[in-house]
């Protein structure tokens, strides 16, 4: 089970670390309708992948092309929080790919996405069931594969696609001390909060944990599994602690 926390753990910071920059180089887009993008390919070196939510210009990636990562070595893929559709065959043939990360922002999904991914045991969900076009979301012989997705999201069965799903939970709400959201941000200290789908959970705050009194500051929605806090507030004392409680 820890190994299992761990991993949903990196799912949720990676809705934060997909707004890193880009190399661009690795990629290829093609300018949508909308004036969002689509990643129609990749040339990257592979191993840990974190697919990003702009180009340089600062163009929102909405979408993963048909084929875009056909016969690519990546072993593990974050999508971003910007995407909403993956293409038919998006990550066919990549023989080394074991874990991928799927936003709750993702609506739709194409058919035979991971055709040929022999590696592959799971695949993280962060909000509700998408829909799939075609039967065969991981091909017609997946090895060993498992759909993750977190409770209190809709629309997932015993099986998505074909596959095995099973519920990924957190025992207890947690703060995510790491990832590029975490500390100062404009002025304002905050973290990430993740624990359930749609659950709430009240941020308070101390000033002195020897003695401490405890006063809420903010009640957060964990909309997808995870919410993002921010204080304003405190550099108007010498001392700021947190905690999460139910409301």
């Amino acid at each position: 089970m820890s190994s299992m926390k761990q991993t949903w753990r990196i799912l949720l910071v990676s809705l934060l670390l997909a707004s890193l920059p880009a190399v661009q180089a690795q990629y290829v887009f093609s300018t949508n309708g909308d004036n969002t993008l689509t990643i129609t390919g990749y040339s990257g070196p592979g191993g840990f992948v974190i697919i990003p939510a702009t180009n340089i210009s600062g163009m929102l990636v909405t979408s993963i092309g048909s084929e875009a990562f056909d016969n690519a070595s990546v072993a593990f893929v974050m999508i971003p929080g910007s995407v909403t559709n993956i293409g038919d065959e998006a990550f066919w043939n990549c023989s080394s790919l074991t874990s991928v990360i799927v936003p709750g922002s993702v609506t739709s999904i194409g058919n035979e996405v991971f055709q040929d991914c022999p590696s592959l045991t799971s695949v993280y969900f962060g909000g509700n069931a998408p829909s799939v076009d075609g039967a065969e979301f991981a091909g017609d012989d997946p090895q060993n594969l498992t759909v993750y997705y977190l409770p209190g999201a809709s629309g997932w069965d015993s099986r998505f696609a074909a596959i095995f799903t099973a519920v990924l939970s957190l025992p207890n709400p947690v703060i995510l001390n790491s990832g590029p959201s975490f500390g100062v941000q404009n002025s304002t200290f905050g973290f990430v909060i993740s624990w359930a789908a749609n659950s709430s959970v009240v941020v308070e705050a101390c000033t002195n944990l020897a003695d401490s009194v405890w006063s809420p500051v903010s009640t957060n929605t964990l909309i997808g599994g995870w919410s993002y806090f921010s204080d304003p507030q405190w550099t108007n004392f010498p001392n700021r602690y947190y905690r999460l409680s139910s409301p």
